[in-house]
């Protein structure tokens, strides 16, 4: 057994960081949103198969999707997946161009992190705005 006199005295804090110690950052807000938006895309999926599967029943079971999809509701859902695959997909760009070592420096960092949630804000907002021209 060691000997008490030589034991070390060790500060009081947690075994792991948690959220409670980290100053909240812009780079910790999108990987965050990264994550979530990669799991509502992977939860969404169906609704795609979904669609596809309306589609190849015939006219009444894609009028039945169609309504469904077309309520208020339905956009609503459709809206935040849309935007969920958008950032995702402006997200892994960030972390491949980080993965090249570039843009590496704080400002950069937050530059592309607040990037990704303008990107994604702006090219959810033209494709509805093109969906509602088109349609």
């Amino acid at each position: 057994m060691a000997d008490a006199r030589f034991a070390r005295r060790l500060p009081e804090r947690p075994l792991s960081p948690h959220l409670q110690i980290y100053r909240f950052t812009w780079t910790m807000a999108m990987s965050i949103a990264h994550r979530v938006s990669g799991a509502a895309a992977y939860f969404a999926a169906p609704l795609l198969v979904l669609w596809l599967l309306a589609a190849a029943q015939g006219p009444e079971a894609y009028a039945t999707l169609s309504g469904i999809y077309g309520s208020w509701f339905g956009i609503i859902v459709l809206i935040g997946v849309s935007w969920a695959v958008i950032h995702h997909s402006i997200g892994g760009v960030r972390h491949m161009v980080w993965d090249a070592t570039i843009g590496m420096d704080r400002r950069s960092r937050t530059l592309w992190a607040q990037g990704t949630l303008a990107g994604s804000v702006l090219l959810t907002a033209l494709v509805w705005l093109a969906v509602l021209i088109w349609s």
